[in-house]
């Protein structure tokens, strides 16, 4: 997990910020102030796919990431990705 922060522009909504990678080539981000819009960012050739998701649905996916990094006994990538989700879901 990156210690610095990763800002992309969407075309409507604006500055983004990531929230944490998910696969490869894919990330999540949400809105820079009211934390309430999300996106899978995915880099294609074609250039970066916003899909929209829900909160429900962002929350589910970084719980989701959590219990990967937990698996794999990444705990300083797992501490810093559950301080982001205290700050985002609770």
């Amino acid at each position: 997990m990156k210690n610095n922060e990763t800002y992309i522009n969407h075309p409507t909504f604006g500055l983004l910020f990531q929230v944490c990678p998910i696969e490869q080539n894919q990330e999540l981000f949400t809105t820079l102030y009211a934390q309430r819009l999300f996106f899978l960012v995915t880099q294609s050739p074609e250039g970066l796919i916003f899909d929209p998701i829900g909160r429900s649905d962002a929350r589910l996916i970084v719980e989701n990431r959590l219990r990967k990094l937990r698996r794999l006994n990444a705990s300083e990538d797992y501490t810093a990705l559950n301080l982001i989700y205290q700050r985002t879901f609770h």
